[in-house]
Protein backbone atom coordinates (compact mmCIF):
# COMPACT_ATOMS: atom_id res chain seq x y z
CA UNK A 1 0.00 0.00 0.00
CA UNK A 2 2.53 2.77 1.03
CA UNK A 3 4.99 2.45 -2.06
CA UNK A 4 8.18 4.33 -1.66
CA UNK A 5 7.49 6.93 -3.99
CA UNK A 6 5.24 7.90 -1.76
CA UNK A 7 7.26 7.68 1.56
CA UNK A 8 9.69 9.64 -0.35
CA UNK A 9 7.09 12.32 -1.06
CA UNK A 10 5.36 12.42 2.90
CA UNK A 11 9.18 12.78 4.12
CA UNK A 12 10.20 15.35 1.86
CA UNK A 13 6.59 17.37 2.28
CA UNK A 14 6.64 16.58 6.40
CA UNK A 15 10.52 17.87 6.24
CA UNK A 16 9.22 21.31 4.35
CA UNK A 17 6.03 22.01 6.05
CA UNK A 18 7.77 21.66 9.41
CA UNK A 19 10.65 23.73 8.62
CA UNK A 20 8.60 26.79 7.01
CA UNK A 21 6.66 26.61 9.96
CA UNK A 22 9.34 27.21 12.52
CA UNK A 23 10.36 30.05 10.36
CA UNK A 24 7.11 31.41 10.61
CA UNK A 25 7.18 30.92 14.29
CA UNK A 26 10.42 32.20 15.06
CA UNK A 27 9.84 35.24 12.70
CA UNK A 28 6.49 35.76 14.59
CA UNK A 29 8.51 35.45 17.96
CA UNK A 30 11.82 37.46 16.94
CA UNK A 31 10.61 39.88 15.08
CA UNK A 32 7.35 40.62 15.40
CA UNK A 33 7.53 39.43 19.16
CA UNK A 34 3.87 38.19 18.59
CA UNK A 35 2.88 35.77 21.51
CA UNK A 36 -0.06 34.75 20.27
CA UNK A 37 1.12 33.67 16.56
CA UNK A 38 3.92 32.48 18.27
CA UNK A 39 1.96 30.19 19.83
CA UNK A 40 -0.09 29.31 16.91
CA UNK A 41 2.86 28.70 14.56
CA UNK A 42 4.42 25.97 17.15
CA UNK A 43 1.16 24.28 17.50
CA UNK A 44 0.47 23.94 14.08
CA UNK A 45 4.09 22.65 13.41
CA UNK A 46 3.43 19.91 16.59
CA UNK A 47 -0.07 19.39 14.58
CA UNK A 48 1.53 18.35 11.69
CA UNK A 49 3.86 16.06 13.69
CA UNK A 50 0.85 14.46 15.49
CA UNK A 51 -0.75 13.85 11.79
CA UNK A 52 2.01 12.24 10.20
CA UNK A 53 2.98 10.02 13.45
CA UNK A 54 -0.55 8.86 13.21
CA UNK A 55 -0.70 7.38 10.09
CA UNK A 56 -0.64 3.63 9.80
CA UNK A 57 3.14 3.99 8.70
CA UNK A 58 5.91 3.86 10.94
CA UNK A 59 7.66 7.09 10.69
CA UNK A 60 11.03 4.82 10.66
CA UNK A 61 9.57 3.60 7.31
CA UNK A 62 9.38 7.21 5.80
CA UNK A 63 12.43 8.76 7.26
CA UNK A 64 14.42 5.31 5.69
CA UNK A 65 12.62 5.68 1.93
CA UNK A 66 14.54 8.96 2.10
CA UNK A 67 17.03 9.11 -0.87
CA UNK A 68 19.30 12.32 -0.70
CA UNK A 69 21.99 11.30 -2.93
CA UNK A 70 19.90 10.46 -5.88
CA UNK A 71 17.40 13.07 -5.42
CA UNK A 72 16.96 14.46 -8.70
CA UNK A 73 15.85 17.99 -7.19
CA UNK A 74 18.65 18.14 -4.64
CA UNK A 75 21.39 19.96 -7.05
CA UNK A 76 18.79 22.60 -8.25
CA UNK A 77 19.40 26.41 -7.69
CA UNK A 78 16.52 27.98 -6.84
CA UNK A 79 17.70 31.53 -7.23
CA UNK A 80 14.35 32.76 -4.77
CA UNK A 81 13.33 35.96 -5.19
CA UNK A 82 15.25 38.20 -2.34
CA UNK A 83 13.33 38.53 0.50
CA UNK A 84 13.93 42.28 1.89
CA UNK A 85 12.24 42.01 5.14
CA UNK A 86 10.75 39.73 7.88
CA UNK A 87 6.76 39.87 6.80
CA UNK A 88 8.02 38.74 3.03
CA UNK A 89 10.15 35.96 4.69
CA UNK A 90 6.86 35.11 7.00
CA UNK A 91 5.14 34.95 3.51
CA UNK A 92 7.48 32.78 2.02
CA UNK A 93 7.43 30.17 4.43
CA UNK A 94 3.80 30.30 5.52
CA UNK A 95 2.70 29.42 1.46
CA UNK A 96 6.05 27.12 1.44
CA UNK A 97 4.15 25.13 4.17
CA UNK A 98 0.61 25.24 2.81
CA UNK A 99 2.16 23.74 -0.55
CA UNK A 100 3.70 20.71 1.64
CA UNK A 101 0.78 20.32 3.36
CA UNK A 102 -1.44 19.72 0.40
CA UNK A 103 1.02 17.15 -1.03
CA UNK A 104 0.60 15.57 1.98
CA UNK A 105 -3.61 15.70 1.96
CA UNK A 106 -2.98 14.28 -1.86
CA UNK A 107 -0.82 11.51 -1.40
CA UNK A 108 -2.39 10.48 1.74
CA UNK A 109 -5.73 11.03 -0.10
CA UNK A 110 -4.26 8.34 -2.51
CA UNK A 111 -3.28 5.65 -0.69
CA UNK A 112 -5.11 6.32 3.37
CA UNK A 113 -8.41 8.19 2.08
CA UNK A 114 -9.59 8.01 5.36
CA UNK A 115 -7.01 10.33 7.06
CA UNK A 116 -6.14 13.18 4.51
CA UNK A 117 -8.56 15.56 6.19
CA UNK A 118 -6.36 15.39 8.63
CA UNK A 119 -3.87 17.18 6.74
CA UNK A 120 -6.68 19.36 4.98
CA UNK A 121 -8.08 20.62 7.96
CA UNK A 122 -4.11 21.71 9.00
CA UNK A 123 -4.31 23.50 5.49
CA UNK A 124 -6.82 25.87 6.30
CA UNK A 125 -5.39 26.44 9.73
CA UNK A 126 -2.71 27.93 7.98
CA UNK A 127 -4.48 29.93 5.79
CA UNK A 128 -6.35 31.54 8.37
CA UNK A 129 -2.49 32.07 10.34
CA UNK A 130 -1.38 34.07 7.25
CA UNK A 131 -4.60 35.85 6.87
CA UNK A 132 -3.88 36.87 10.86
CA UNK A 133 -0.78 37.83 9.85
CA UNK A 134 -1.66 40.14 6.98
CA UNK A 135 -4.13 41.76 9.09
CA UNK A 136 -1.72 42.57 11.41
CA UNK A 137 1.09 43.58 9.27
Amino acid sequence: MWRKAYLRIMDSNYNRAKEALRVCEDILRFAFNDSRGTLRAKQLRHRLTRILLGLPVPYAKIVAARDTARDVGRERSLNDKKRPGAPDIFEANVKRAQEAVRVLEEVTRAVYPARASEFENLRFSLYELEKRFAEKF
